[in-house]
């Protein structure tokens, strides 16, 4: 589900399937909303782009060595502009509430729209992870060296901490959905003053650990900010407040705090400002909102032109199966260059390098696309997961999900036990998702 909106009112919903799982039909309705179209287009495009040009590759003697554009001098700056999600988080938290608005409205129970939002999440996860954990053994048993598979494998894994991460997000939607009515814009600061806390007790106390539960604070933050979007509660003023106030607290922390400069951590070099998040992302995140709104109205009337319209409607259907997949022909096409071929990334931030990033682009492209046209077909769960399952039910099943996802995030979809059981618990996650006795919402 996605949004409509007047110049300042609050918008109302549409259907399409969009990068933060919720549920959809191919056809968009007239009128969407195709600011957020962009935002979801932008990200993903950063993404492709990020993963194939931050890590440096090279043979040697049989094994990947695999290191980061983040490591060398003045890489850093790359992940000011390259680290976007929050911006999704925003957008699902747009979605989010007028799907639960939309759901409580017609008398549809927290557990129901739960189960249904997991299994729109969690499905498309099964036929990714089972490829990759199937041709990783058959690639090493067919006498590949196992390091490389466990590379491109682990690189594939990755991903899958956003929606780990969206499975706490959902859960959480109806409690913070209550708090928006109740304290409006108060709801989202109480988030990012938890993050100050935290990062307080992280920094300060010395408690490494606590810097976790910024997971929390920082990404359901800037989704509550989608509340807001949502609620026609962000003006002009307040968009260009945000701005300011987050690049200001984002700049103001690197420069004088303990804070590393880097915002995203592919292949991570070094500590970053993601795992866990910190106040500096937050600040990031808060000002590329605020930026995004300013520049709404103009975004969305370039969106809505025929030749922009139609792109969007093509492509944004199928965002959410880019980004699961779009690490295989990655990996396909990084092992062709450096194994095959015996082509190494050359020397970052170089013009040879650039050219690297550029052509590579221009050979992902034609193969991503055509492979999320394929994979599409795994975004509906099959009818058999279908039902109302009670609250207690659903809610393992989200910590099911979520724990398994993470497990796929931590060991990757290649060799070993890990895989398979992060695998399992997604499965089995999906599967409490229905109503052992066929009941219907």
């Amino acid at each position: 589900m996605t949004v409509t909106a007047g110049p300042e009112g609050p918008p109302t919903p549409t259907t399409a399937r969009t990068l933060t799982g919720v549920e959809s039909r191919s056809v968009p309705a007239a009128g969407r909303d195709r600011f957020l179209d962009v935002l979801r287009l932008l990200v993903m495009g950063l993404v492709v782009a990020q993963h194939w040009w931050l890590p440096v590759l090279a043979q040697n003697q049989g094994m990947l060595d695999a290191g980061s554009v983040l490591s060398t001098e003045g890489g850093f700056a790359l992940t000011w502009v390259s680290q976007v999600m929050p911006l999704i988080f925003f957008v699902g938290g747009a979605a989010n509430l007028i799907s639960w608005r939309a759901a409580s409205g017609r008398g549809v129970t927290a557990a129901t729209w739960y189960a249904k939002r997991l299994r729109r999440l969690a499905w498309p996860v099964v036929p990714l992870a089972a490829l990759w954990i199937v041709a990783s053994h058959v690639l090493v048993l067919g006498g590949a060296p196992a390091q490389p598979v466990l590379v491109g494998a682990g690189a594939a894994g990755m991903v899958l901490w956003f929606l780990a991460t969206y499975v706490l997000v959902v859960v959480c939607t109806p409690l913070l959905a209550r708090a928006q009515e109740r304290f409006g814009a108060w709801a989202a600061a109480g988030l990012l003053a938890g993050a100050v806390a935290v990062d307080l007790v992280r920094f300060a106390g010395g408690v490494e650990w606590a810097g976790y539960l910024n997971v929390a604070f920082v990404w359901l933050g800037v989704h509550q900010l989608g509340f807001l979007y949502v609620s026609g509660r962000i003006r002009r003023l307040h968009a260009g407040l945000l701005a300011g106030a987050g690049a200001l607290t984002a700049l103001t922390l690197v420069a004088f705090g303990p804070y590393s400069v880097n915002m995203t951590g592919v292949f991570a070099a070094e500590t970053s400002n993601v795992a866990p998040p910190t106040l500096v992302l937050a600040g990031l995140g808060v000002a590329q909102i605020g930026l995004a709104l300013l520049a709404r109205e103009a975004i969305g009337a370039w969106a809505d032109k025929p030749g922009p319209a139609r792109l969007l409607d093509r492509i944004c259907p199928q965002l959410m199966t880019v980004y699961l997949w779009h690490m295989l022909p990655i990996s396909v096409v990084a092992g062709v260059v450096v194994f095959g071929l015996g082509i190494d990334t050359p020397e970052p931030m170089t013009g040879l390098w650039i050219v690297w990033g550029v052509l590579g682009l221009v050979v992902l492209v034609p193969l991503i696309l055509p492979l999320a046209h394929w994979a599409v077909r795994f975004e509906n769960p099959p009818k058999v997961l279908s039902g109302s399952p009670g609250l207690v039910q659903v809610l393992a099943a989200a910590a099911l999900i979520g724990g398994g996802l993470l497990t796929l995030t931590v060991t990757g979809l290649g060799l070993g036990l890990g895989p398979l059981l992060g695998l399992l618990m997604v499965l089995g996650g999906v599967v409490l998702t229905r109503s052992p006795e066929g009941r219907r919402p």
